[in-house]
């Protein structure tokens, strides 16, 4: 399937309590809104969450106030205007069944179900499991929609790894010998039944068609289960910024799968919090953010909207999306088969501690890690233990990196061969014992016993050179000559407690005693704080200066691309290899707390973007191997005039207002 820069995702979970489903459906309105919203591809729905098929169906129930093939005249229209059109079916909800059989619910370790606990408190759908007889339904269906429809793609939600108590999955466990009161054991099961579901779709799939594209969508693409995303024919990265993701989600994940040679796609939503929403709208400046955001790092674009149950589009709707894709549009030709650079792995705690998680999971040290990046301007990618660590002038190990005999030959190669290294916190200590794993002439002395204690900086800060507090554990280290202390550590008089304290917070500095604390070793840098969670928790400056202090050492100039950009500014590197040249990205924007939005649970704060604030004359100095010949801006393809200076180019880019590529024509190596 030729995957689309400017998709939907048209959401359609309708109650049976609901009527009149469908009956204002028209073709041509349905046509008319995709045209005025730009949109290329739309994902329409074979079965929702509340289990009814949108079609005739001989192995499910056509929803019972639907009196026609919702779903094909949405394919049929479609295919009129050249539109691409996936269908979704939801794989782990169908609440119908959920109340006819609860013999297949998921059930938690104390037999509550899973996504809503009970069938007699809140509202909401149950998860089923793909350990019962539910599989065998679910693979009917699709087996249907694939002879019937003969989709392009299929979109299976609500699919992933999940711990389960039922039954079915205890009996199993005993079966095979284990404890379903063992952790692990539970966790190896899931997996089991994980797989045994994605296998068994791709063979009911693949009876009807060698093509069809298939997505299995968890809401979050673990960072080191390159296994789960093989399970995919491409990668769709939910990630609804107002929605519970944040704005920092989607720019690690991408970062991340652009490691995986698979090709893959940003959902955002034009909600203005989460799915669900009727009559909540994002300002077009926020969508034009967003999707310009996928472009920068190498991802196409999906917007989510919701169906009405009336089956008519919701013009203010697709008149709100034009305004971005219509941008995006005319960005294409310089974002297509383009990769993006970068010098920074980032080797983090997800894809090296983590087997399961989600979005509602919080690294705080891989957050902490991708806002320093961000901010900072670097070009990075977070990586995995599969990838290859040659291929980066520089690895960071934030905060929780422990090394087993394996790891530590690989960095110790890697360092061998020229590669540059920074660690903080328990990064770079062997998994076993209390001591460095590599060759760094620093020894380990333990967890500091104060906390929080105080950063001396031993270089320059914005905020000078005083005592600066950190929050999170410290690291006592004693540095051997070769290795240049950067910092030191300053205790406080006493840890507060009830018989120890003074003022609001915390006790101050004892600045009698200075100690190392974070020190340069040839091509190793080490921070002796968890200092990427503290930055992630608290985003205080002087963690970011004091990474950024370490990084600029150890890389100097071979940073490929150096811009005074603002710090809430973001740039990216991308190369077309077939047209012979690079786009540098630069987006700004504001982002603006409005109160809170609960989901799942959790509260989150309402960030939005309304006003886009223009930056002017953002200077830029690029690296590269090959001599440019010229460079102008897209897609406006004005000329912009450049410096060299030894081996680098700089430049100016005289306005960046949302959005601005520039284009770097080289000569071909």
């Amino acid at each position: 399937m030729d995957m689309r820069f400017r998709q939907v995702h048209l959401d359609f979970h309708t109650s049976e309590q609901l009527e009149h489903i469908g009956e204002r459906f028209d073709k041509k309105q349905f046509q008319q809104a995709l045209k005025t919203g730009h949109v290329d591809s739309v994902t329409v729905f074979s079965k929702c969450q509340h289990g009814w098929s949108y079609h005739p169906t001989k192995v499910n129930q056509m929803h019972p106030h639907l009196q026609f093939d919702l779903l094909g005249e949405e394919l049929k229209a479609c295919r009129e205007i050249g539109v691409n059109a996936p269908v979704y079916l939801c794989a782990g909800l169908d609440e119908k069944e959920a109340v006819r059989h609860p013999e297949w619910l998921v059930r938690n370790r104390d037999e509550s179900c899973s996504w809503t606990g009970n069938f007699t408190g809140d509202a909401g759908v149950h998860l089923l499991c793909f350990n019962t007889g539910y599989l065998e339904l679910l693979l009917d269906q699709i087996g249907e929609v694939m002879q019937n429809y003969s989709p392009d793609a299929l979109f299976l939600d609500i699919a992933s790894v999940h711990p389960c108590y039922c039954a079915a999955c205890r009996n199993d466990m005993i079966n095979k010998g284990k404890d379903p009161r063992d952790g692990q054991a539970a966790m190896e099961q899931a997996e089991e039944v994980f797989q045994k579901y994605a296998q068994r779709v791709r063979e009911t799939v693949r009876r009807y068609s060698s093509t069809c594209e298939i997505f299995h969508n968890a809401g979050h693409l673990i960072r080191g289960r390159r296994d789960l995303a093989a399970y995919n024919t491409h990668l769709e990265l939910e990630s609804l910024p107002t929605g519970g993701w944040g704005y920092d989600h989607f720019p690690m994940s991408a970062s991340y799968v652009a490691n995986l040679g698979m090709d893959y796609l940003g959902m955002t939503g034009k909600f203005h919090t989460t799915w669900g929403e009727f009559g909540g709208f994002k300002h077009p400046n926020a969508l034009r953010y967003e999707t310009a955001l996928c472009l920068a790092l190498g991802a196409k674009c999906s917007v989510g909207d919701q169906l009405h149950p009336s089956g008519e589009m919701d013009m203010a709707t697709y008149e709100l999306l034009g305004k971005a894709y219509g941008e995006v549009e005319e960005k294409e030709p310089w974002c297509r088969d383009a990769r993006n650079c970068y010098d920074i792995g980032i080797l983090g705690d997800e894809a090296v501690n983590c087997r399961v998680s989600d979005k509602s999971v919080r690294s705080f040290a891989d957050i902490g890690a991708n806002r320093i990046m961000l901010e900072g301007h670097y070009l990075y990618r977070f990586i995995d233990l599969e990838e290859e660590f040659h291929s980066y002038k520089l690895l960071i190990l934030p905060d929780t990196i422990r090394l087993d005999d394996k790891l530590a030959k690989r960095l110790a190669d890697y360092l061998n061969g020229g590669g540059k290294l920074l660690m903080s916190g328990q990064s770079g200590l062997e998994k076993e014992r209390e001591c460095f794993a590599l060759d760094l002439d620093t020894v380990y002395r333990g967890e500091n016993p104060y906390k929080p204690d105080y950063m001396i900086p031993g270089f320059a800060l914005s905020t000078g050179g005083s005592a600066h507090v950190m929050y999170e554990r410290g690291y006592l280290i004693e540095p051997g000559p070769s290795a240049k202390v950067f910092a030191g550590r300053q205790n406080p008089y006493f840890n507060r407690d009830l018989l120890h304290y003074s003022s609001h917070q915390h006790t101050p500095n004892d600045d009698r005693v200075t100690l190392p604390a974070a020190v340069l070793d040839g091509n190793i840098a080490y921070i002796g704080w968890d200092i990427f969670t503290d930055y992630g928790k608290l985003g205080s400056l002087h963690h970011k200066e004091t990474v950024r202090y370490a990084i600029d050492q150890l890389l100097g100039r071979e940073k490929t691309l150096v811009t005074d950009l603002a710090d809430r500014g973001i740039t990216t590197l991308t190369k077309q290899p077939g047209e012979s040249r690079y786009i540098q990205h630069l987006l700004f924007a504001h982002t603006t707390n409005r109160g809170t939005f609960t989901w799942e649970g959790r509260e989150n704060p309402m960030e939005v973007i309304e006003d886009i604030v223009p930056l002017y004359g953002v200077n830029v100095s690029l690296n590269l191997p090959e001599r440019v010949k010229s460079l102008y801006l897209a897609p406006q393809k004005t000329r912009l005039y450049f410096q060299r200076e030894g081996e680098r180019i700089t430049y100016q880019v005289p306005k960046v207002d949302c959005h601005q590529m520039v284009v770097i024509d080289v000569e071909p190596m």
